[in-house]
């Protein structure tokens, strides 16, 4: 896996937060085809914002396929690819919060995948980069607004 993460991370805007960033450290990812973070220290400023514990996780993780799936051969007659198999990849985020003040904490988990098809790793690689980096971007200038949306469920 060329993923490698460097620390700190810096966070994207969010209301209420000044230039946040996030202090990680390597720890074991729950499967062996994962690579995980754990968020020691918070800088900027971040109220009410909590580090990770055993207790009150705050992890960021990154799966790639165990098995690489490829391309069959065409159909001899029509040259058609009868399917087309995807190698799914995934970014799981988990950050401990407390859903009614005295109760015990639980997981917030943000799931991303993303289905590259096979064989258009080798064949189409710059429209892969450009669908990431637009992802990539898409999150960045939507992080406050989606901040905004998930606490005060205005759209």
């Amino acid at each position: 896996m060329t993923i490698t993460i460097t620390s700190p991370i810096t966070g994207g805007a969010q209301t209420g937060f000044t230039t946040p960033t996030y202090t990680v450290t390597t720890d074991t990812a729950p499967d062996v085809n994962g690579k995980q973070v754990a968020v020691t220290a918070l800088g900027g400023t971040q109220a009410g914002v909590t580090v990770h514990s055993a207790a009150n996780p705050f992890t960021a993780t990154f799966f790639r396929p165990k098995t690489f799936r490829a391309l069959t051969a065409p159909n001899p007659v029509n040259g058609r690819l009868a399917s087309v198999p995807r190698n799914v990849y995934g970014i799981i985020v988990r950050k401990g919060v407390t859903p009614l003040a005295g109760q015990p904490v639980t997981n917030l988990v943000i799931r991303t995948t993303i289905e590259v098809p096979a064989g258009a790793d080798v064949a189409d690689g710059p429209n892969i980069r450009a669908a990431i980096s637009m992802l990539v971007g898409l999150l960045n200038q939507q992080s406050a607004g989606m901040g905004d949306t998930y606490v005060t469920s205005l759209f």
